[in-house]
């Protein structure tokens, strides 16, 4: 019972895993010859956010919980730089690509707040 909803409390998580749902969604529309490429590597990045802050949670140590932390705001990164290239090569409109960039700076912005305050 001690897991009990643990790392779904987090609002960065809740965000996280939105933004990877909306990922999904809006790359379901993408040419079908992406599949295996942007389309799969802004889904992985975008899911490894979620899952990192999950792994992260779990850990005993603020030091080992910052580690996990660190790797989900590279992943959020990871997502802004194909959400870029998916913009450039016109997959997105361009409205749908503010709302996912909104959603990633929010869980980039959450996820740094939650690293700073491990540090203190």
């Amino acid at each position: 019972m001690q897991f009990l909803n643990g790392f779904r409390k987090l609002i960065v998580w809740q965000e996280a895993h939105k933004l990877t749902v909306q990922i999904y969604k809006e790359t379901a529309g993408f040419p079908k010859t992406e599949l295996y490429g942007i389309t799969n590597q802004l889904r992985r990045a975008s899911s490894s956010i979620g899952a990192q802050i999950a792994e992260g949670s779990r850990m005993k140590t603020a030091a080992h919980r910052s580690v996990y932390y660190e790797r989900a705001y590279a992943s959020a990164a990871e997502v802004d730089n194909f959400l870029q290239l998916s913009l450039d090569l016109k997959y997105f409109r361009h409205e749908n690509y503010e709302n996912v960039l909104s959603a990633v700076n929010r869980v980039s912005y959450l996820l740094h707040q939650l690293i700073e305050s491990l540090e203190k």
